[in-house]
C-alpha cells in the first residue's frame, strides 16, 4: 500500500507547516529534519511559530510522537495519548517505523472521524519515506539529511477538527 499526501478541506498540498514554540528545541529539530524528508509536493515550508504565521494557511503542529523503533501497538497508543493535548484546529506530527502503524493510524483517524459527531480527526499527511529517497538526491540535501537508522519511516500529520 503506497502512502500519499491527503488534502484536507481547508488546505492543499504542498502544505506549509508551523512548529509551535511550545515544542522543546530537540522536538523542533527532530520534527524539522524529519519533515524535510517529505517530498516538496507534500510539505513545502517548515518554520517556527511566531506572530506572522498565526494564519490558517499553515498546519500548526503542537506535538510530536516519535514512534521510531517502537513495535505495534505503541505508536498508536502514544498517538492517542498525545491527541489529548491537541486543541481543535491544531495538529500532531507522528513518525513511526513499524509497517503496521500505517494501517493502524489510518484506521484510527477514519474511525474517530465517523464516530465522534462533535470532534474528529483529519489525517492531513500520510506519507512514507525510504532511506534511498534522499540518499540518491542532490549532494547538498544528502549532506544535511538526518541519518536514518531505519530504512522506512511513516509520517502522519493528524489535525483535530470540529465536525460542526
Amino acid at each position: 500500500m503506497s502512502a500519499d499526501c491527503r488534502s484536507s478541506n481547508m488546505l492543499h498540498a504542498p502544505y506549509r507547516v508551523c512548529l509551535a514554540q511550545t515544542l522543546s528545541e530537540p522536538e523542533q529539530q527532530t520534527s524539522a529534519s524529519l519533515l524535510c524528508l517529505l517530498p516538496a509536493a507534500c510539505v513545502a515550508n517548515v518554520q517556527l511559530n511566531d506572530d506572522d504565521v498565526l494564519e490558517t494557511s499553515f498546519i500548526h503542529i503542537k506535538g510530536i510522537v516519535d514512534g521510531r523503533g517502537l513495535a505495534c501497538p505503541m505508536p498508536l497508543l502514544k498517538t492517542k495519548v498525545a491527541l489529548r493535548n491537541v486543541a481543535i484546529g491544531d495538529s500532531l506530527y507522528v513518525v513511526a517505523t513499524d509497517p503496521n502503524s500505517q494501517a493502524d493510524i489510518t484506521a484510527f483517524c477514519r474511525q474517530a472521524q465517523q464516530a465522534d459527531a462533535d470532534n474528529g480527526l483529519s489525517l492531513v499527511v500520510n506519507q512514507t519515506t525510504h532511506q534511498d529517497t534522499y540518499k540518491n538526491s542532490d549532494q547538498a540535501f544528502a549532506d544535511t539529511a538526518p541519518k536514518m537508522p531505519f530504512d522506512t519511516i511513516y509520517h502522519f500529520i493528524i489535525t483535530k477538527t470540529d465536525s460542526n
